[in-house]
């Protein structure tokens, strides 16, 4: 079967993106996944990153292939569940789905390359880390640099099940390396803010200083310099905390 062209297999909406509506209020379909199997694309990988607001951590992304033949009831954008949804949804999302991997790009190359741009090296990343090779990515909002047939969905992980699947394994997988990091850094209470820019994140930034994990092109963790708190960011062999293991991971189920 000949294939259509990157970006021409988005079907037919009821409301055009970017109307205003609320995440709770759209619909999450799988007929994006369906019209690009229509044109003979066969691993249809949903994309989408999480973090790209926050003080602390690298921005994180996942890919997930859904198996069509074994759906999953109630995937919706992640920033809509709650903690223990989203928990047994990516139970479910890495159990059923042909392929999920979880990609990042650390605070290093956020501040070096700017925040979209390493958002989108996670979500290259991600799709790399696949162990069955995607032939066509449904993103949230953006195109990433791989030849590979992509379509880019304004409020993607509310319209589009596949970038939902994505968006719940990153969030919480990130809630995880959050949940990790606070324990060395209990100060900043990122167990509860997840890195964000809360009263309580910045008020330990003026009162103790940014952590080398903080992303300093930030404007909040540039205004509170005068410290730098190095405790625990070093492991016993001098690697940095992302490079001992909380960087990325993939599965095939």
């Amino acid at each position: 079967m000949a294939r259509a062209a990157a970006g021409q297999v988005e079907p037919r909406r009821r409301k055009a993106s970017g109307s205003g509506a609320s995440p709770s209020s759209i619909r999450c379909l799988s007929s994006y996944e369906r019209v690009a199997r229509e044109q003979g694309y066969t691993n249809v990988a949903g994309v989408d990153e999480v973090g790209r607001g926050c003080l602390f951590g690298p921005v994180f992304a996942a890919a997930v292939i859904l198996d069509p033949l074994r759906p999953i009831r109630g995937l919706h954008d992640s920033k809509i569940l709650d903690a223990a949804q989203r928990a047994e949804l990516a139970v479910q999302i890495k159990s059923r789905c042909i392929s999920w991997a979880v990609g990042g790009a650390d605070v290093f190359e956020i501040d070096r390359i700017n925040i979209y741009q390493a958002s989108r090296v996670a979500m290259r990343r991600a799709v790399q880390a696949l162990s069955i090779k995607a032939d066509y990515l449904l993103i949230d909002a953006v195109k990433i640099d791989l030849p590979v047939a992509q379509l880019p969905l304004i409020d993607g992980d509310a319209r589009c099940r596949a970038i939902a699947a994505a968006s719940i394994v990153a969030k919480v997988h990130r809630d995880k390396c959050l949940e990790q990091w606070h324990q060395i850094f209990p100060q900043y209470n990122l167990a509860s803010n997840k890195g964000y820019s809360t009263p309580d994140h910045r008020r330990a930034l003026r009162e103790h200083g940014p952590t080398m994990m903080h992303r300093f092109s930030f404007e909040p963790v540039r205004a509170s310099t005068g410290k730098i708190y190095w405790t625990g960011y070093l492991t016993e062999n001098g690697d940095t905390a992302v490079q001992a293991g909380m960087f990325e991971d993939s599965a095939e189920s």
